[in-house]
């Protein structure tokens, strides 16, 4: 999808999605002590918020102006202060090694564009730094439930691992997400990897 389709999905008064953080993020960084970070495709802003209100310094990316214009209310609301950066991930370059994590939550792409976003964003990460990638697992297409039904746009964890060569690879795993819907409880298969830049 192109930024003027999120736009329209984002347009309406309510959030699309919850105000709450991701509860993988949240337990992906639970031992970390605040630094500065990177949320790259940020959405709606509720990660970053919630990194920001964990005394993170946040920078957060996303080409949807309506997205981001949603995520300076939700700050607004929590009384947080985040950098929104209007960019396209496709051609964003963050500064080299800024930031002590850099998170990417549901960014889907081809995968010549996510190799290529996911090669960015690590060049942002600090010696030491974590990078935190989730998103809808290739096999959720067919075992899981929700999220894109072009296969192209999904990945596997092997697949962001190819994608980090220059990252230790701390966590690569398929995980379970337990989803709630009017026909009851689903579940939702999603590829998470966890990485650190080795430090000097």
């Amino acid at each position: 999808m192109e930024a003027d389709e999120w736009n329209r999905r984002y347009e309406g008064a309510e959030l699309v999605w919850t105000d709450q953080a991701n509860r993988v993020l949240m337990t992906e960084t639970e031992t970390l002590g605040p630094g500065r970070a990177l949320d790259v495709g940020c959405g709606e802003g509720r990660n970053a918020v919630w990194l920001a209100s964990k005394g993170w310094t946040v920078t957060a990316v996303d080409f949807s102006d309506v997205g981001l214009a949603k995520a300076r209310r939700l700050a607004e609301a929590q009384a947080v202060e985040v950098e929104w950066v209007l960019a396209d991930l496709r051609a964003y370059q963050p500064a080299l090694q800024a930031y002590d994590l850099v998170v990417l939550l549901y960014v889907h792409l081809p995968p010549e564009d996510r190799a290529v976003v996911h090669a960015a964003a690590a060049s942002a990460l600090r010696p030491g730094g974590t990078m935190v990638v989730l998103g809808h697992e290739s096999s959720n297409l067919t075992h899981g439930y929700g999220g894109p039904q072009d296969p192209s746009l999904l990945f596997s964890p092997d697949d962001v691992v190819d994608d980090l060569p220059d990252l230790s690879i701390v966590k690569a795993d398929c995980v379970e997400r337990r989803v709630s819907t009017e026909s009851g409880e689903r579940v939702a298969l999603d590829a998470l990897v966890r990485a650190v830049r080795p430090s000097r």
